[in-house]
């Protein structure tokens, strides 16, 4: 079996990667909130089963250091902690009968538990 893969775009490996389709669906939820001053913030902090774990939650604030992206009018916020943890990281979204949410692809990751959750 053969594996498609898309390659109009390019993967950027100085920063973070946002689909388009997980794009257009921050950009739903944001219309969701009803709020224009939110933010996608991504963060990498200890915990989980095999010791860092992602955070991906809507965020007002600017923290000094912070990297900002723009991906189709979402803005995107990762902290300068877990910036390094996540250069070349791509964040999809999957809508299938098996599963159903935000997911990262990251090239950085040693490996990971079976829930996907962490990584190390």
């Amino acid at each position: 079996m053969t594996e498609q893969v898309d390659t109009t775009t390019e993967v950027r490996h100085d920063g973070i990667n946002v689909s388009d389709t997980a794009a257009s669906k921050v950009r739903t939820l944001l219309a969701q909130e009803g709020r224009d001053d939110l933010q996608l913030r991504i963060a990498v902090q200890p915990g989980g089963c095999s010791g860092l774990r992602y955070q991906l939650f809507f965020d007002e604030r600017n923290l000094d250091g912070d990297v900002v992206s723009d991906f189709d009018g979402v803005s995107v916020v990762v902290d300068r902690m877990s910036m390094p943890y996540l250069n070349g990281a791509v964040i999809d979204f999957v809508d299938t009968i098996e599963k159903q949410g935000f997911t990262i692809d990251n090239p950085n990751a040693g490996g990971s538990c079976a829930c996907g959750d962490s990584f190390h």
